[in-house]
């Protein structure tokens, strides 16, 4: 199941303040500009983890996240 499509506007939601990208993405917002697939999944066991979701941040920055780092906006 695809949470996200091109074109939604979200915000990344690291709450864990030991993870290294929460100090950089924590509550930042972006518009996902593609959806990837990779075999993410596989290694997981959740089919979730193999969709890897291109967001163009608020600062014009492309960065990819998995579904678990992301909120609707």
């Amino acid at each position: 199941m695809q949470r996200f499509s091109e074109g939604d506007r979200v915000r990344m939601d690291i709450p864990d303040e030991t993870d290294p990208d929460h100090e950089r993405y924590h509550r930042i917002r972006g518009t996902v500009v593609a959806v990837l697939e990779d075999d993410a999944g596989q290694a997981t066991g959740d089919e979730r983890d193999s969709l890897l979701f291109r967001v163009e941040l608020e600062d014009g920055n492309v960065e990819d996240f998995r579904w678990r780092d992301l909120r609707p906006r």
